[in-house]
């Protein structure tokens, strides 16, 4: 089954001319299963130190959650400083923050090096408060977090009108490194770099079976790839495959953006630094500018489908709280026509973060997956340590990703568990903004 895209995804469509899919058997130093941010950095780097690599990507590159994001560059975490300092001890939380500055710092260089012109907009992503009882805590995170390394300013509500913030947003955590850009030119320029480098990709390749071994083969409908080693590039689509069904729980996200907004409205609302801008709701908001002068709007709601199924049912109600949500901190926009909506894929582990490792009798597959949402940088340069470690060099920055975590139960207990859990966060934030509302009738 190929990755649903939405026809109205801004960001990503067909490339002109496909990779031509797997026809007849390959061999190969390194097979990569997924084309998204981990599999083509992964293999670029292969590729740079002189291995022989193919790229296996069921639908078109970028179709996954590479290309259906809503483009935040950051070094946001998914957890709060306490809760790393718990899943990681204070060393670990450490290294994941000079990890998350070095990803973002890595991807700027490839972006560079490579010729990639992605629209990069490289001016912070800030969680901002929406709620006066969140403005506290927002200042004591952004503490926690420079004492462990992050690179964060806590920004005053008169702070935030300075740089024109709209005033739904009522104080700030700046992450200073980073910024946005078209997540679909970049999955698309590291395409074309790794097929200049001789990577060979195969578009519209679905795997069917990995069989162990040393080799191991990568089974397709038209062929076998046969390496020494496999990379699973594959995030959400993991368990699809029969691997980490209970490391990994895929859950669906949405964006909506809104048509090119005039000058005078875009004069109205300000925010002309163009920072990434996350709510502090339990499941964020998220907005930034988009290259087309839009606004676009994602999260706020995640859904998880019975066995791991990437279904898309539920994705209108979706857009709707979207559509609703965007107006709420925009009210200027209140008749501004919604002119695209999208979803996709990403992958959660237990505690939030990514994970990183191999299996098999031999060892030999390799993977880095589990982004929570975070995944522009952090998969990019994942996958520049995938490769090292496929070649049996280790990276200490990668240290906190290889730990045991908590395993997500077999189903029923898991849907049952994971609707229980989103449907009360959704509640939690529907409260938040009940709140909001009576405030500002106030």
């Amino acid at each position: 089954m190929r990755q649903d895209l939405s026809a109205s995804n801004p960001w990503l469509a067909e490339p002109a001319q496909p990779a031509p899919p797997l026809d007849g058997d390959l061999r190969a130093d390194v097979a990569v299963i997924g084309a998204g941010y981990t599999g083509l950095s992964t293999a670029l780097a292969l590729r740079e130190a002189g291995l022989d690599v193919v790229v296996l990507e069921r639908g078109s590159v970028g179709a996954g959650a590479s290309g259906c994001n809503s483009g935040h560059l950051s070094t946001t975490v998914g957890s709060p400083a306490k809760a790393l300092v718990r899943s990681l001890g204070e060393a670990g939380a450490r290294t994941y923050f000079r990890f998350s500055d070095e990803a973002v710092a890595y991807t700027e260089r490839r972006m560079q090096t490579l010729g990639i012109d992605a629209d990069y907009v490289a001016h912070g992503n800030m969680a901002a408060s929406v709620h006066p009882g969140h403005d506290a805590r927002l200042e004591a995170e952004a503490d926690a977090r420079r004492a462990l390394g992050a690179r964060v300013a806590f920004l005053s509500g008169a702070e935030l009108r300075e740089r024109a913030i709209p005033t739904a947003f009522r104080c700030g955590l700046l992450h200073e490194p980073g910024g946005v850009l078209d997540p679909g030119k970049y999955v698309r320029g590291l395409r074309d770099a790794a097929m200049q480098a001789s990577v060979r990709i195969c578009e519209h390749t679905r795997v069917e079976t990995i069989e162990d071994g040393m080799p191991v083969h990568a089974v397709t409908p038209r062929g076998v790839v046969t390496a020494n080693a496999l990379v699973l590039a594959t995030n959400a689509f993991t368990p699809s495959l029969g691997r980490l069904e209970r490391t990994l729980l895929p859950l669906r996200v949405c964006c909506v953006e809104t048509e090119p907004l005039t000058e005078d409205e875009r004069r109205v609302i300000g925010w002309h630094g163009r920072e990434g801008i996350s709510t502090t709701h339990v499941i964020p908001e998220t907005y930034r500018w988009t290259p087309r002068g839009g606004i676009a709007a994602g999260t706020r709601i995640v859904r998880y489908a019975w066995k791991s199924a990437l279904s898309t049912t539920g994705d209108a109600a979706c857009f709707a709280v979207l559509t609703r949500a965007l107006r709420a901190r925009f009210p200027t926009l209140a008749s501004s026509r919604i002119a695209a909506q999208w979803g996709g894929w990403v992958a959660f582990t237990t505690d939030t973060l990514p994970i990183l490792g191999a299996s098999g009798a031999h060892r030999n597959i390799f993977y880095a997956l589990g982004y929570s949402g975070h995944g522009i940088a952090q998969a990019t340069f994942l996958g520049a340590i995938l490769a090292a470690r496929v070649r049996g060099v280790r990276d200490e920055l990668a240290a906190p990703f290889e730990r045991t975590i908590w395993r997500w139960p077999v189903e029923p207990f898991r849907w049952v568990g994971a609707s229980a859990v989103l449907g009360a966060l959704r509640r939690f934030d529907a409260r938040t903004d009940r709140k909001i509302a009576a405030l500002d009738a106030n």
